[in-house]
Parts: structure tokens; C-alpha cells; sequence
């Protein structure tokens, strides 16, 4: 059994279990040399791959900006890659699915990143400080019985 400490100068000779080190990042590379990671956002999925370059984004076959045409949205994929300071090291190509644009935009960022991090495991701290590694799980609502839309109801009459 372990041995009872009464006063403070006995809590002095107790010794306490060392801290964990950080786990030691790996790069994660196929054997082409690329990263891949697949990221998500409400119905959309992203399939990304990265390798060294020229800073050319394709997106389902398309350059990024013919695919994505508004600005914001652009913007959005360019976040991780201009944090990082890293716009025109990486091609990346990008295969996505499912939702609309502003889902698969925010499914393309998450991906990029966790892609970046495969690549360069040094850059997690910073992409994590920023959230772009973290899956934004809001989904949209399902529909109740009884109601028009997931929480709309019927207009109310009383007689």
C-alpha cells in the first residue's frame, strides 16, 4: 500500500509520475511523394493531395478559381497555404464532393491543412492555433414530424 503523508515536509520525499513528452510527428508521404489527407465540412468530403511545386491549385479537374468564383470562397482555401507562408511551394490537387460550394470550400480548407501537416509536421502548431485543423461538425438540422421544416411550424389557428 502506498505510504500516508501527514505533514508537508513528508509530501517533500513523494515523487510524481514525469510528465508525457509531445508525441513526435512523422511525415506522412505515399510513394509518390505526396501528402494526403481528406477534410470535411457539413455534406461535402475533399480528397487533397500535395506535393512539391508551383502553387498551382487544381479542384476537380478545374484551376480553383474557375471552380470557386466567388472571392471569399478563394480566399477561404487560400487561408491555410498563406499562413503558412507556403503559396507557391505546394501543387495541390483537390477532389470533392457532395454539399454546396461554401461546404466543399470549407472541406478543401480543412483538408489543405491537415495535408500540410502530413507534409510538414512543424506547421501544426500554427494551423491548430488558427482552428483549420478542427472538423466543424455543425450539420444542418433534420426535419421533426408534425413541422413544416426542423423547428418551423404550422401556422396557428384557433379556430
Amino acid at each position: 500500500m502506498a505510504t500516508e503523508t501527514k505533514t508537508l515536509a513528508d509530501l517533500g520525499g513523494v515523487k510524481t509520475a514525469a510528465p508525457e513528452a509531445a508525441p513526435v510527428r512523422v511525415q506522412k508521404l505515399d510513394k509518390l511523394g505526396r501528402a494526403y489527407a481528406t477534410g470535411k465540412r457539413k455534406d461535402a468530403v475533399a480528397r487533397v493531395w500535395i506535393k512539391p511545386g508551383k502553387g498551382q491549385i487544381i479542384v476537380n479537374e478545374k484551376d480553383y478559381t474557375a471552380y470557386f468564383a466567388r472571392p471569399v470562397l478563394q480566399m477561404m482555401l487560400q487561408q491555410p497555404l498563406k499562413l503558412a507562408n507556403r503559396s507557391t511551394q505546394y501543387d495541390i490537387r483537390i477532389a470533392v464532393a457532395g454539399g454546396g460550394l461554401s461546404g466543399q470550400a470549407g472541406a478543401v480548407r480543412h483538408g489543405i491543412s491537415k495535408a500540410l501537416t502530413y507534409y510538414e509536421p512543424d506547421l501544426r502548431g500554427v494551423l491548430k492555433k488558427e482552428g483549420f485543423l478542427t472538423r466543424d461538425s455543425r450539420t444542418v438540422e433534420r426535419k421533426k414530424y408534425g413541422k413544416v421544416k426542423a423547428r418551423k411550424s404550422f401556422q396557428f389557428s384557433k379556430r
